[in-house]
């Protein structure tokens, strides 16, 4: 049996949205693949700094930043940040349109001080936002906005109430970064993040399994919201969470069991991987 190379992201899927624990279920699931010789990777949004608590689980590397760092091991294969012009060029145009925004750096993201107050009063029902109040709330090291220093960033993370508000940033940035939004409910906000054009999870993914010499076939792709869409399109078996984006459960293999539900562990059952 050829090796399988096995993808997951976070918020969502590996762990209820905003947590650092995954269920019981799942670290199980995960050291029994291990030890049938398959390889398991986080591949998420998240940069270095707020994917760091899972590393203790033992995972064989990461796709991280949205596909901008990434590791085998403890080896980087991938270190994309922006340039400093893209950087202020967004924070710019975005803060001039009333855009709430983070900045993620590898080991420290900053956000606007007032993105506290704009959450609180957000639906519920989205794990990208559900990842930032939990996040705030629990102090993950989100330092303020003034403190950036001018470290390189990876991703842009975009917070507004409406659609209108991105139009210019749009029409500045869009050669250069693609505006992933989430799918979002009538009473949430609108969300989603500005990724660099030359990466994304898919090619994060593809240069493991370059790195690695696996078949793209034999890889494996788990996600619930739509900055996991690269993902799902480049594996050889995709699946989406229960509690994912209905768009995203469309165009996925399988569709398996919420996080809360014991969904991975089911599903690497169900796929042979345990």
């Amino acid at each position: 049996m050829s090796e399988k190379l096995i993808f997951l992201d976070i918020d969502g899927t590996l762990t209820p949205a905003g947590s650092n624990e995954p269920p019981a279920s799942a670290l199980a699931a995960i050291k029994r693949t291990q030890e049938k010789g398959n390889k398991v990777f986080l591949c998420t949004g998240r940069n270095y700094a707020m994917l760091k608590p899972l590393l203790k689980f033992g995972f064989d590397g990461m796709v991280a930043g949205a596909g901008g760092y990434v590791t085998v091991e403890d080896q980087v294969i991938f270190d994309c940040p922006m340039t400093k012009e893209q950087t202020e060029t967004a924070l710019e145009v975005l803060h001039r349109n009333g855009v709430f925004c983070t900045i993620e750096a590898k080991d420290v993201t900053y956000g606007d001080e007032n993105l506290g107050d704009f959450l609180s009063g957000q639906g519920e029902g989205n794990s990208e936002i559900e990842r930032w109040r939990k996040a705030l709330s629990d102090s993950l090291d989100i330092h303020p906005m003034h403190e950036y220093d001018g470290r390189p960033i990876y991703k842009v993370v975009i917070m507004c109430l409406d659609e209108d508000q991105l139009t210019e940033a749009r029409e500045k940035l869009e050669g250069d970064f693609n505006f992933c939004i989430q799918e979002v409910s009538a009473h949430s906000c609108l969300n989603g993040e500005l990724i660099n054009r030359k990466f994304d999870k898919g090619r994060g993914i593809l240069r493991i399994c370059d790195f690695l010499q696996v078949s793209v076939e034999d890889t494996y792709g788990f996600g619930d919201s739509m900055n996991d869409l690269e993902m799902i399109k480049t594996v050889g078996t995709s699946v989406c969470m229960d509690n994912g984006a209905e768009a995203l459960k469309e165009i996925s293999d399988l569709v398996c069991p919420s996080v809360e539900e014991d969904g991975l562990a089911q599903a690497f059952e169900e796929l042979g991987l345990i």
